[in-house]
């Protein structure tokens, strides 16, 4: 591959820490509370999408934004399109913007877009224009034909008129946004010209900052340099106090939600991104796993996303694109484990967990969370646990009997799940697909339980007493696998031991090595299950019983055993 075509990010454009030897901050430095979230779904998200939204999907997710908790959302680029322009004019009529909810609308730098931007948000009470211009000297020569200040005049000649048609405007509390856009390749003591302009032109004060936002537009390095270019612009924008620096990351080298978290650390209070990642070639920042990144270390996101799943299906319909399966925290499959050694750690971690919740004394919802393989409790998101394990040819026993035990209440004693999973893994290498919780209950019915009822040796009629104190007899009538039929019994010191003896009454040597019996439910009507592990003849097998009688399952358990091994 050509690979001589293409510049590193330090030929391209300055790099401040590089050029100065800045001592850099930011790698020592700690995220203890969540930026100002932006999101530009509505905008650069929407502008994104091969069949752009209109005013009935853009409502329902403009809606959806702000029961999330979001207080300030890029609704539209107005002079982009009538459709855009009216969503702007819905905004403003409907009542749908919440008093603490503060509306964005972008516009270039052009006066008669300008215009066309301040006719759209007649009537809304708290907005933001944000104003943009390419400043990288490859837009500047290819795009604009225009040089340093010739650029820098289009920038001032607009945020004057942007301010004047606000100073018109008192009953409206309208604030200031500025993108140079391509902020990355652009030279840093340009953009901290430009940005230190506007913020005097606009006098930035702590009741109306102007904002200035440094997009990574295209990524053209790693998140560290983005860092270093947040960290330079952080330290010497003038009025610091009264500018509130944002930034908007893209995502062309798959690091957009890096350089957001690097960008948060050396100095930036606002992220600008969409939910899921939307936007322009390979995507806009993604909020979600952002704000949930924040969540899992036990920092406050300041957005709800307690229901997961119904944000992600809102965000597919009003951008009419899927979520992969495999997208951090929302994607369907994401708390999923199809390995055996995965679904082992799972499995222990729940019981773990449910441990720990009642040894502190509380809900298993409040206590703290650690287990391994999920960083997050599927539950705070909304989600159940029925998908966290499922079983293929690549599971293991310890997911094989966390879903029997979550779906059927059947608790496997240890020595029997390494036999079962070899039944299930046989099964779906022949098959080629997982098994379900059913699937799998059926294939633990085949193997261990109908034995206990269906022959080749049959009980057909039994009854057990309590002849003397630990003394018991058990009789039975018994068929098939070459014994004469009839009645036969035995006594011993329990009801199964006098049943071992009445089946060496009809030829057959039988032990029991082990028996396990529980109840699958709370309650006096709760089936329970016994199993027992026989040696009948020269064979050791398990076998399984299942009824609301602990004798009968019992019974059923050392059956189904001997008939395995028969």
């Amino acid at each position: 591959m050509p690979f001589h075509r293409y510049r590193p990010a330090h030929e391209r454009v300055q790099l401040p820490s590089a050029a100065n030897g800045t001592e850099r901050d930011w790698p020592n430095a700690r995220t203890e509370r969540a930026p100002l979230w932006v999101p530009v779904d509505l905008r650069d998200g929407n502008q994104a999408l091969a069949e752009p939204m209109g005013t009935e999907r853009k409502r329902l997710m403009f809606d959806m934004l702000v029961r999330l908790g979001f207080k300030e959302i890029e609704v539209a680029y107005p002079s982009a399109s009538r459709t855009d322009f009216d969503f702007v004019r819905h905004l403003a009529t409907s009542g749908a913007v919440p008093d603490d909810v503060t509306v964005v609308v972008f516009t270039p730098a052009r006066p008669d877009l300008i215009e066309r931007t301040f006719a759209s948000i007649e009537g809304l009470a708290r907005v933001v224009v944000h104003l943009y211009t390419p400043t990288a000297p490859v837009w500047r020569d290819v795009v604009l034909g225009r040089g340093r200040e010739e650029v820098r005049a289009l920038v001032r000649e607009a945020a004057e008129q942007v301010a004047r048609l606000a100073d018109a405007r008192p009953w409206q509390h309208i604030r200031f946004e500025f993108s140079p856009e391509v902020f990355v390749l652009t030279e840093p003591d340009y953009v901290l010209g430009l940005c230190n302009e506007l913020t005097e032109l606009w006098d930035a004060s702590q009741d109306r900052p102007v904002i200035h936002n440094l997009p990574a537009t295209v990524e053209i390095a790693t998140p560290n340099v983005y860092a270093d270019q947040i960290e330079y612009a952080h330290r010497n924008l003038t009025r610091r106090d009264a500018v509130i620096l944002s930034v908007h990351p893209h995502n062309d080298r798959g690091t957009g939600v890096a350089c957001a978290e690097l960008a948060v650390l050396a100095g930036a209070q606002r992220v600008e991104g969409c939910l899921f990642g939307n936007g322009e070639r390979t995507g806009n920042v993604d909020l979600v796993t952002l704000a949930l990144n924040l969540y899992a270390q036990g920092v406050d996101p300041m957005i709800d996303f307690s229901e997961l799943d119904a944000v992600r299906a809102t965000v597919e319909h009003c951008n009419q694109l899927p979520v992969h399966p495999r997208h951090p925290y929302g994607g369907e499959l994401v708390h999923t484990a199809f390995s055996g050694t995965h679904q082992d750690a799972i499995s222990k971690g729940f019981a773990h967990h449910a441990r720990r919740a009642a040894e502190l004394g509380v809900p298993e919802s409040q206590a703290p969370w650690e287990v391994p393989y999920l960083p997050v409790d599927p539950a705070d998101l909304g989600r159940s646990y029925e998908a966290v394990i499922r079983v293929n040819s690549q599971s293991g026993k310890g997911g094989i009997s966390h879903l029997l035990r979550t779906h059927h209440g059947v608790e496997l004693p240890a020595e029997l799940r390494a036999g079962f999973s070899r039944i299930v893994q046989e099964a779906t290498d022949d098959s080629g697909r997982e098994s379900t919780p059913k699937e799998l209950w059926e294939l633990f019915s085949a193997a261990y339980l109908e034995p206990g009822e269906a022959g080749p040796l049959l009980l057909e009629s039994w009854s057990t007493e309590e002849t003397a104190s630990g003394e018991h007899r058990f009789t039975c009538w018994l068929s098939g696998h070459g014994v004469r039929p009839g009645w036969y019994e035995g006594t011993g010191n329990g009801p199964l031991s006098a049943l071992t003896r009445a089946l060496e009454g009809a030829g057959l040597s039988v032990t029991v090595l082990d028996f396990v019996q529980h109840a699958t439910t709370a309650g006096p009507h709760s089936p329970a299950m016994a199993y027992a592990y026989c040696r009948t003849g020269d064979e050791d097998r398990w076998g399984a019983g299942r009824s609301t009688s602990v004798l009968t399952a019992s019974v059923r358990a050392v059956l189904a055993a001997v008939n395995r091994a028969l």
